[in-house]
């Protein structure tokens, strides 16, 4: 092959064959080298960050209607997930495709929406063609792209700014660092527009009832057993009374919630106070006032708040039940350890920190005589 053929093949790429990391340590080191480089690309772009970003944050936070995100190719798809970051954490968002609103999705956008358009070059024509009816239409357009000199950052009215990363394509061709650097800008501003917005863990349960995450965000009032599920009894009655009410209550729960006389929770008596007494040999203890036996002033928890917390609160205490009262600390409810274990919800550490097995007791349902009462 002559030199002048040779050169002529090398300047189409002929001869740029990849080279193939060969060993596990070539292959590992390639895997670390890209995470790392899309990591610096982040810290630069962080670096590059100024007013713009705040006031696209503080735009979109104040914006009435929708956030309709647009951006194509690569761009997209972040474009896509950022929606998902958006709708997730309380700011109403929709993907807009560049291609589609051409032939009928510009009808999407209303005239207090708010664009964001994703472009790394900000000259993809797909965008730059739609750009100014995008901003026109809206109540503003926002451009997430590498600087301002090119035509989105022209027609916005907010432009944030990224700065330009070599790609960590061997190749430095396939998106890469770019679309690490705006994902991570836009969950920037996706969460101070959240901050903004006083969008709280309660506020985020509301958006993700599902799976394990949905749990741990439920309140308890959601898996707690309910009133008509538990033993509940006046802390006047004898132990005995106590023991027998609502013994229909189907699968029993290993307490008995005792009130005073306006329906406050005032004790609790569990199957461990009751096999200690019997562990005393004095066959009429039962028929004493729950109330010297009972434990006064127990451990409870208000509506509304997480089951996460609750079960906190319980491995701290070492309790494996835990009255859910409201806001005048009348019981509502109770949780049960046997039920969050159903549930997938206690790790291994809290299973060795509260008794997860109850003595099997019987009492007599017999009615006590009256000396006894």
């Amino acid at each position: 092959m002559s030199s002048a053929s040779s050169r002529s093949r090398e300047s189409l790429g002929e001869l740029s064959t990849p080279v193939v990391p060969q060993s596990l340590v070539e292959r590992l080191r390639m895997l670390r080298e890209t995470v790392t480089a899309e990591a610096n690309a982040i810290a630069a772009a962080a670096k590059l960050l100024t007013a713009d970003a705040v006031q696209a944050a503080e735009m979109t936070a104040q914006c009435d209607g929708c956030v309709v995100v647009t951006g194509v190719g690569k761009a997209g798809l972040v474009g896509q997930k950022l929606v998902a970051t958006l709708a997730s954490t309380g700011t109403p968002a929709h993907f807009l495709h560049p291609a589609e609103a051409v032939h009928g999705d510009l009808g999407r956008v209303r005239e207090n929406d708010l664009v964001w358009a994703i472009s790394n070059s900000g000259r993809s024509e797909e965008i730059t063609r739609i750009a100014s009816i995008l901003r026109h239409q809206s109540s503003g357009l926002i451009a997430i792209t590498a600087d301002k000199e090119n035509p989105l950052a022209a027609a916005a009215d907010c432009v944030v700014t990224i700065g330009h990363h070599s790609e960590c394509c061997p190749n430095g061709l396939a998106p890469t660092a770019s679309t690490a650097v705006m994902m991570a800008v836009g969950d920037a501003i996706a969460m101070l527009v959240s901050q903004l917005k006083q969008f709280t863990p309660q506020d985020f349960a509301k958006f993700h009832p599902g799976g394990s995450l949905g749990r741990k965000l439920a309140t308890v009032q959601q898996y707690m057993r309910p009133l008509s599920a538990c033993r509940v009894a006046s802390e006047t009655a004898t132990i005995r009374q106590a023991i027998v009410t609502r013994s229909d209550c189907g699968r029993r729960s290993g307490a008995v919630m005792l009130i005073n006389d306006s329906g406050q929770l005032s004790g609790i008596f569990t199957d461990s106070d009751l096999a200690r007494l019997f562990e005393t040999g004095d066959d009429s203890a039962t028929d004493t006032p729950i109330a010297s036996k009972m434990t006064s002033r127990p451990h409870s928890i208000a509506t509304g708040v997480l089951l996460n917390d609750a079960i906190a609160r319980m491995s701290r205490h070492r309790i494996s039940e835990l009255p859910v009262v409201d806001t005048d600390h009348k019981p509502v409810g109770m949780l049960d350890i046997t039920d969050l274990i159903a549930l997938g919800e206690v790790d291994d550490t809290f299973r060795a920190s509260v008794p997860l097995t109850r003595p099997r007791l019987s009492v007599s349902h017999a009615t006590p005589n009256s000396s006894s009462q």
